[in-house]
Formats: structure tokens, sequence, C-alpha cells
């Protein structure tokens, strides 16, 4: 869909409809770990995703880039922000890596895109969106809070790979938002939304093929999983987060993830019974503030 072409309801509701249902990613991956290991489910993923656009892109007649290098850098930014980020959260947490320090590693994004949005690309950010971004951060803590204090932080050393590769993991999705922000700004969506998985799939079936057995039982609660993945969140989600950057700046797009946990918290509390506490509810209306701050434009 064009950028140009979008209705001022559908520009309002994007950010908030792009953060609930890329939270919705942790809940598919605790359906999903059961039945497959990581890299294989991500595997199968990107796979799937790239068979599901191809026929979009097909029956609608989609350009694909005018170049090879055009192409080249939709297939780079998937592996940042796809190969690299959701294969290194995934093996983390499937490595032991408790949840809360994972959330809280990866809810670093918006202030890391923050510090480096000035020096990449020339973003400035007014007091007003650096007081969003502390804020958020501090309320992502309090709703993390549940998890923190159950680590057991001596036994963190054993974790300590899986906690270096989660935050690479971090890096990769803030490297790879600006790189699309700076060398895919006009390629089609379809075509380089595709490409994008190529190229997170050249990185997770190595990783499959050389770390894991290739489980992949698939049961009923996997094959559903599967499909909101694809369909959810690799098409929809990701669609909304590259119209966003392309219409706005990186800086205000990143501390939209501040929303994750706090929404999944409310999706874990719905859907499997966790429980929420006022010190959680607190925080979500901190981070509500944060964010608001950080992207309201005046």
């Amino acid at each position: 869909m064009p950028s140009q072409h979008l209705t001022p309801f559908f520009i309002r509701a994007a950010p908030l409809t792009f953060a609930l249902l890329w939270s919705s990613g942790f809940i598919v991956a605790k359906y999903a770990a059961p039945d497959a290991e990581p890299f294989t489910f991500l595997a199968v993923r990107c796979g799937s995703t790239i068979v599901v656009l191809v026929l979009i892109i097909v029956a609608s007649r989609a350009p694909w880039p005018a170049s090879a290098r055009e192409a080249s850098h939709s297939i780079v930014a998937g592996m940042l922000l796809h190969g690299g980020y959701l294969g290194g959260v995934w093996w983390a947490v499937a490595q032991g890596l408790p949840a809360g320090i994972a959330g809280l590693i990866t809810a670093g994004q918006p202030l890391l895109t923050a510090v480096l949005a000035a020096p990449l690309l020339g973003e400035r950010l007014s007091r007003r969106q650096w007081a969003g971004i502390a804020s958020g951060f501090v309320g992502i803590v309090l709703v993390l809070v549940p998890r923190l204090t159950a680590v057991d932080m001596t036994a963190l050393g054993a974790v300590a790979l899986p906690m270096i590769v989660n935050f690479g993991a971090t890096i990769s999705v803030t490297l790879g938002t600006f790189y699309q922000k700076r060398f895919v700004p006009r390629t089609d969506l379809r075509t380089g939304t595709c490409l994008q998985f190529v190229g997170a799939l050249a990185i997770v079936t190595p990783l499959a093929l050389l770390a894991e057995t290739l489980r992949f039982d698939a049961t009923a609660t996997l094959l559903a999983a599967l499909a909101w993945s694809v369909l959810v969140i690799s098409l929809a989600a990701i669609a909304l987060l590259l119209l966003m950057l392309r219409r706005g700046e990186v800086s205000r797009v990143a501390a939209l993830i501040y929303l994750v946990p706090p929404l999944t918290a409310l999706e874990a509390f719905m859907l499997f019974g966790e429980s929420l506490s006022v010190v959680q509810i607190v925080g979500m209306a901190v981070t509500a503030l944060g964010v608001w701050l950080a992207t309201h434009r005046r």
C-alpha cells in the first residue's frame, strides 16, 4: 500500500496496532517451544513467509528492485531485522536465559536507537523525547519486576553466553532499523519484505542445520502458531513497521518497542492466567506515558 494513500485513521492506529501484533510474538514462542526447536521453527516461518509473499507479488504484479544493489540492501536489512534479532532472542531463551532478563535487554533497543540516531541519521531528539525514553525504560523495569525478582542472580554466570547473544540480537535489530531507513527508502514493500525474509532464511537455516536436529512436530498448536507468525507478525506487523519507518524518525518508531513487554504481560494474564501486580500496572502506565512523550508530535 503506497504511503501517500494511507488514511488519517490508519496512520493514527498504526503504532498501537504494530506494538500489539509484535508483542504477540512472545506468546507464539511459548506455544511453539514444546513442539519445535527455535532455529528450525524460524526457518520454516521464514520459508513460509517467502512463499506467501511470492504468491502476493505474482498476483499483484508488484515490481522487484531495479538493480541487484537495491535488492541486496533489502536482504541485508532482513538479516539484521529478522535473522539476527529473532534468531538471537529465541536461541538465548531456549538456552535458559530468564525471560525477565531477556525482556530487559531487548527493551534497551529504544535507548540504544536514541543514542545512535544523531551520529547515524542526523536525528536530534528533544528534551521531551529523552524524558519519554527514560520514563519508558523505568516503566519496563516495573513491568518486569516479578520476573526479575524471581531470577537467581548468582546463577546468571551459567547463562552469560545467552545474555551476550541476546544483547547482540538487540544491537542487530537496532542496526537493521537504521539500515532499512537509510538504504531501503523506496523499495516496494511486498518485494522488499520478501527479500528481507530471504536474508533472514540465510541466517537461521544454517544455524538449524548445524545446531539442531530439525525437530518440527506438526501439532495443531504448532501449525496455528506458525500461521499466526507468518500472516500476522511476519506480514502485517512488519508491513506496519516498514511503513512507519518510511514516514517517521527511527527514534520515534523504536520507542514503540517499549509497549511490547506491557502488552505481553497483559496477553499472558489473559491467556495463561499469569499474575498481574499493582507494580506492573503502574509500570504499564509509566511506559505508556514515556512512549507518548517520545512519539507525540506537537
